[in-house]
């Protein structure tokens, strides 16, 4: 038998680790984006990534033409989704994230990084989250208010124009 480490990589392989290689810091910053960790330390980031990197390297022979970022993306956005809407993390994570997206909601959180740290179009944005258009331009707008506050706290007052 031939040890592992020994097997020659297959082409498939070879590319994706090529793609996981060029896309995997910046997909690593949206999910730290998503969960609110620094940038050092980044453990809840770093397993969606690894689980969404997993799902793209399983399904990278049926990509067929597909960008395999966009899948990627899609499948970190989803699984940060399930974990925040169904578990409720938002408050307790919200109360310990003194980031910039710290006052967000998880909602607003996916809204505001796909549409303006991803630039993803609305309509794009909204299948990927599986909200109509307007529910995503509404939490994307409510975001943009409350980080325009002094603090981002919702009692804050608005700031002087």
């Amino acid at each position: 038998m031939i040890p592992r480490h020994e097997i020659p990589r297959t082409a498939r392989a070879r590319a994706f680790a090529s793609f996981a290689a060029g896309a995997g810091g910046r997909l690593l910053h949206l999910a730290a984006l998503l969960t609110g960790e620094t940038p050092g330390s980044t453990p809840y980031a770093r397993r969606l990534l690894t689980a969404a990197l997993s799902r793209t390297y399983a399904d990278w022979d049926a990509l067929r033409g597909d960008d395999p970022y966009d899948r990627t993306r899609q499948d970190l956005v989803a699984r940060y989704a399930r974990a925040a809407w169904h578990r409720r993390l938002g408050a307790a994570r919200r109360a310990q994230d003194p980031g910039p997206l710290g006052p967000l909601t998880p909602h607003q959180r996916v809204a505001v990084v796909l549409r303006v740290y991803e630039g993803v179009p609305e309509e794009q944005a909204a299948a990927l989250l599986g909200l109509p258009v307007e529910r995503v331009r509404a939490l994307t707008a409510r975001a943009t208010v409350r980080l325009a506050r002094p603090g981002g706290a919702p009692g804050a007052p608005e700031p002087s124009r």
